[in-house]
């Protein structure tokens, strides 16, 4: 007969094997997972960017060291990568866990672990706010749901995506990867503007712009004469366009515009303020 003591002991050991093959089968290693491209996810299938493109991507952002970096639907990780390689901090944003675990797996093989972070979350719900790049590899319906989100960030913010729009919100703009890059290579680059839109007072009269997106339209009121605005255009905080033979150009920051006007050869300081 087995005694009692001998039989709790066994019992003890096969409850402890039991737990570390249970452990085992839901942590695997991040290496033994392999992502397949058109696998399903919450919002888009995954399709790898081309690194040309990534590198494109990049370089139309002019990312720096001072840059961080937010990649929208962040895959295994490469766009985030390669912006810790170029000395950013780089976040990237991914709903599925074991792409997630890959990413990091895949960073710390690179050495960029330091600089390059994933966290798995979903993208609607995520803040932006931090980054001074953003970039995208999503569907164009899906651009545009979070096109509002974008247009609210910090002006002079770079936004890059992979191939797809933003609806009518036209890129600054468009290249190519070039190489030997055969699909998905096309990349579209905007600034975030900043809000121009409305009346503004200056010393000689008022401007009236309206706005949509990062292209102005509007007059310039000086006593009875009124001036259509042409060429009108936010590029983050910077704003230009010209009305009544005139060029405008100047920077927004806290309710005033503040540049010059340019006449002929002649240049003059121009200030404006918010009048509503």
């Amino acid at each position: 007969m087995v005694s009692m003591t001998l039989f709790k002991r066994s019992a003890a050991a096969a409850l402890c094997l039991a737990t570390v093959f249970s452990t085992a089968a839901v942590a695997q290693p991040a290496e033994n997972f392999q992502p397949t491209v058109g696998q399903r996810g919450k919002d888009v299938v995954w399709v790898p960017s081309p690194q040309a493109l990534v590198d494109r991507m990049l370089d139309m952002a002019k990312l720096t060291p001072n840059d961080f970096l937010m990649d929208l639907g962040s895959g295994d990780g490469r766009t985030v990568i390669t912006a810790a390689k170029r000395g950013a901090r780089a976040l990237g944003i991914e709903y599925n866990p074991d792409m997630v675990e890959l990413a990091k797996a895949n960073a710390q093989k690179e050495g960029v672990a330091d600089k390059a972070a994933f966290e798995k979350a979903d993208l609607f719900e995520t803040d932006f706010s931090r980054a001074t790049v953003l970039t995208l590899f999503l569907l164009p319906d899906i651009n545009r749901r979070l096109r509002p989100k974008i247009l609210d960030l910090k002006p002079g913010t770079r936004v890059v995506s992979n191939t797809f729009d933003m609806g009518d919100w036209t890129p600054d703009e468009t290249a190519e990867a070039g190489g030997n890059c055969t699909s998905y290579c096309r990349a579209l680059f905007w600034i975030v503007p900043a809000k121009a839109e409305g009346s503004w007072k200056s010393a000689d009269g008022e401007v009236t712009l309206e706005q949509r997106y990062q292209m102005l339209t509007g007059t310039v009121k000086a006593g009875n004469v009124v001036a259509p605005i042409t060429q009108g255009k936010v590029t983050g905080e910077t704003i230009a366009f010209t009305a009544g033979g005139k060029e405008y150009s100047g920077r927004i920051a806290e309710g005033a515009i503040e540049g010059v006007v340019k006449a002929g050869s002649s240049q003059t300081p121009w200030k404006a303020t918010r009048a509503r």
